[in-house]
């Protein structure tokens, strides 16, 4: 089991300052960076990170807004936070890296990819949608998401997460993570929500040219077979591999599983 560090990045230059986890030790191959969705931080990461060969090194940011990170009053689109990311690459030294994102957080994974390959090795996407504004529920979350107030009300944080999870998350580990949603302001839940919906996603597939790993659970309740085919489409070298009986967030119910499709898939980029 890999021992996990948790350290501080100050970005500078009027960014945010983000926490981050790391775990492995520097290897030949390029590290890790794990990319969260909407409202969570590197926690959701944990059992991951805590899976991983010690051979492989890996990061996981906090993004701007989120977790213990700051939260700055704007900047909350998804070109934000993949300028973040550079800036957060930039800010240790790593040349290339495997970005690997979770949920939405494979949308700004995805830009940084597409505008900056010199600086992305291959890429992973974790039951990321393609597209999300034409999915069910996205209106009726948007309007959820407007009427929140100040603390946010933990029933609708815990209901959020537990829609994501399968029966094979720890509720311990669920606890954690709806704490971490109940350090995100409600202007931030909004201000993420309408970036991601009112953004042109299907523009933000265009130009990845780096090898992709598309991963999808086939009882996921937000993203369907054909969302996933549409990443597929769009990335010309990708391939799919589907978990059976897997909710939306494959790397909750079965982290180890998904390490070794990573480390297979870097180890792959190094032949």
């Amino acid at each position: 089991m890999a021992v996990v560090a948790v350290h501080r990045a100050v970005l500078g230059g009027g960014r945010p300052t983000l926490p981050y986890a790391e775990a492995g030790r520097p290897g030949s191959g390029p590290p890790l960076v794990l990319v969260h969705g909407y409202a969570d931080s590197w926690w959701t990461f944990e059992p991951m990170l805590r899976a991983l060969p010690s051979a492989l090194h890996a990061y996981a940011p906090t993004q701007r807004g989120h977790g213990d990170a700051d939260k700055p009053g704007d900047r909350y689109l998804p070109e934000d936070f993949a300028d973040d990311l550079v800036a957060f690459l930039d800010h240790l030294g790593i040349e290339r890296a495997v970005l690997v994102g979770g949920s939405s957080g494979g949308v700004q994974a995805r830009i940084v990819a597409g505008r900056r390959p010199d600086r992305v090795a291959g890429l992973v996407l974790l039951g990321v949608p393609a597209l999300l504004a034409d999915k069910p529920g996205a209106t009726s979350l948007r309007e959820a998401v407007d009427a929140l107030e100040d603390p946010v009300d933990r029933a609708f944080a815990a209901d959020f997460t537990r829609g994501f999870a399968g029966g094979r998350v720890a509720p311990g580990f669920l606890e954690t993570l709806v704490d971490e949603n109940l350090k995100v302001p409600a202007r931030v839940w909004r201000a993420v929500l309408h970036g991601l919906l009112e953004t042109d996603l299907a523009a933000t597939l265009t130009g990845i040219l780096v090898p992709t790993l598309v991963v999808w659970g086939d009882r996921d309740p937000l993203l369907t077979r054909s969302d996933q085919q549409l990443l597929l489409d769009a990335i010309p070298d990708s391939r799919l591999l589907v978990h059976e009986g897997a909710g939306h967030v494959v790397y909750w119910e079965d982290p180890d599983r998904v390490v070794r499709e990573i480390v297979a898939f870097t180890a792959a980029l190094r032949a």
